[in-house]
């Protein structure tokens, strides 16, 4: 039986991403590309990654919550991996589920919205 990931998005999520897309034409394609080729590889083959980075504070024993922050953007032309696109997920290890919780242009803010996190993961409880 092969493995998958579970992918799920938080509303939020989903507003953000709809933002972005009208700026970044190509979002929609690179964010599959991103998980295709840099969190399926690290979860489900156990490639090591330095991708994204754990947010401090915000894992335990029974999730992780993560920064991409290498994130290859198509619509912006000549930066490779380094967009400026941030994006925020979840990994729950014993249900192999990722939950995408933000995802933002660090332009327009320098950090990720701690709030939104832990709501998601005080639900998660």
């Amino acid at each position: 039986m092969e493995k998958t990931i579970n992918y799920y998005t938080i509303p939020e999520f989903e507003k953000d991403f709809k933002r972005l897309e009208k700026k970044y034409r190509t979002l929609k394609d690179d964010f599959e590309r991103m998980k295709r080729f840099a969190i399926e590889p690290h979860y489900l083959l156990g490639a090591p990654t330095n991708a994204f980075v754990p947010i401090e504070g915000f894992c335990s024993d029974d999730y992780q919550s993560l920064k991409v922050r290498k994130f290859a953007c198509m619509a912006l032309k000549n930066m490779g991996n380094r967009t400026g696109i941030r994006v925020i997920f979840v990994y729950i290890p014993q249900r192999n589920e990722i939950t995408f919780i933000e995802m933002y242009h660090k332009n327009e803010k320098s950090m990720e919205d701690r709030e939104r996190l832990g709501d998601f993961i005080k639900d998660l409880q």
